[in-house]
């Protein structure tokens, strides 16, 4: 047995001349995994460089791995230079892969001590020790680690390949999906909306009158969750779900996928009474809802009973500090800065004003919006976005839950594999078993 002993920080840039250039070839990268035994049969992908100690710890006998990265490419700046020019104050990862050979080394997080420092203008410079959360599921303490011992860099993806990608995973979790969660599927279109017709194997009498609409994640240029998502909704809930394949960015930026579940939406509307729909969506998907309900009003539409937003956000116009600090697998992978000053373009936003309130529901009146259930997770690159919309709904006097979920990252009710998932898809169809097919 082996004893793997990470730990994770942060760094900040705070240039006064606007320039600050960390050699990312040579950064340290890794995890924080304290206490927690693994097989030699495990993998342990370090990369051919990460041979040498560039430091030995002698009082605890570990060593501190540098790891080569690959070139990492970054709009406007030459992939072929060997440093990458990072934005002035603002955070970037790294982290230091500590491998100890044998198994009587204990983890020792008191050994570390956590620091952090500010700039005049705020800014912080933090280090912490991170160990593998207790409070989790056993499932999700190993999944979690398996997601920073098996996290490589690649080059950047072609939307080509990233679509392939995509499609290739969606469709294996998608057949999982299936097998735990059996439901009929009959693929289909609505108003020239490509469009999957997911019921459960037995629906009781009082869910016949009952849909819900389901959209996809996917970053708005790819299909990463339409089965995967709606599948289990079905199953658990016995209610109808009707999962759009909105049109995608680039070749259709906004207001394009809004425009397509518009048009479906009224369609449903001629067989079903709005107090009998609920539109819900996971990433992408939870942002198209928002923005979707938000249209409906602006064209005096009645709303649907109920809406699911389950890890997204209501404004284009700046980052919340989640996305400054995790990745989409939490603590693990690359994370490119953002300057909330000069925000990089965005293929869906297109020319669309950042604060357009469709776009941007933050900006929109959402007085009088349907029952809400919002989820997300203590390690999403959305928690804080989400944590926002969530204020924003409150504030204006709407029925609202947000449910936080321990140590996981972005959208982790993908994997099947864990209690945690489990829990969430329960809450999911709760919420809609309850909500659906009530007059407001």
């Amino acid at each position: 047995m082996s004893r793997i002993i990470t730990q994770v920080g942060f760094c900040g840039t705070s240039d006064p001349r606007g320039d600050s250039r960390p050699r990312l070839s040579e950064d340290l990268v890794a995890f924080r995994i304290a206490d927690f035994e693994l097989s030699n049969a495990l993998p342990v992908p370090l990369d051919s460089s990460c041979v040498d100690a560039a430091c030995h710890h002698d009082s605890t006998n570990l060593r501190f791995l540098p790891c080569r990265f690959p070139d990492i490419s970054f709009p406007g700046f030459d992939s072929s230079d060997t440093t990458v020019p990072m934005i002035p104050r603002v955070f970037y990862f790294f982290a230091a892969l500590v491998l100890a050979q044998t198994p009587t080394v204990q983890s020792n997080p008191a050994s570390f001590q956590g620091s952090a420092t500010f700039d005049p203008d705020g800014t912080a410079h933090i280090m912490r020790v991170v160990p593998v959360p207790s409070t989790v599921s056993p499932e999700a303490q190993k999944w979690l680690t398996s997601l920073a011992l098996t996290r490589k860099r690649s080059a950047p993806e072609t939307l080509a390949e990233r679509r392939a990608h995509t499609d290739a995973w969606r469709a294996q979790d998608s057949a999982e999906a299936r097998r735990i969660y059996p439901v009929n599927i009959e693929e289909t279109s609505i108003v020239g909306v490509r469009t999957d017709i997911i019921t459960p194997l037995t629906t009781p009498e009082a869910n016949r009158n009952r849909v819900l609409i389901n959209l996809h994640g996917g970053g708005f240029n790819s299909d990463s969750g339409s089965l995967i998502e709606g599948v289990p909704i079905a199953n658990l809930a016995k209610i109808k779900v009707v999962s759009v394949y909105y049109r995608l960015a680039p070749e259709h930026p906004f207001p394009a996928a809004v425009d397509d579940v518009v048009a479906v939406y009224k369609e449903l509307l001629k067989t079903y009474k709005p107090h009998n729909i609920a539109i819900f969506g996971t990433s992408a998907g939870a942002i198209l809802t928002c923005e979707v309900a938000v249209r409906l009003k602006q064209l005096g539409l009645p709303l649907p009973a109920a809406l699911g937003m389950f890890s997204g956000l209501a404004d284009f116009s700046q980052p919340g500090e989640s996305r400054q600090i995790f990745t989409l697998t939490g603590l693990p992978g690359e994370l490119e800065p953002v300057d909330s000053h000069h925000l990089p373009d965005d293929a869906y936003v297109g020319t669309t004003d950042r604060k357009d309130p469709v776009l941007s529901p933050l900006f929109a009146d959402l007085h009088g919006m349907p029952p809400t259930l919002l989820l997300t997770s203590s390690r999403d690159l959305l928690l804080s976005e989400t944590a926002i919309l969530h204020r924003a709904l409150l504030r204006t006097g709407n029925d609202a839950q947000l449910v936080v979920f321990e140590a996981l990252p972005h959208a982790f009710w993908y994997n099947f594999g864990l209690p945690e998932t489990k829990e969430a898809l329960e809450l999911m169809a709760r919420f809609f078993d309850e909500k659906v097919g009530r007059e407001r």
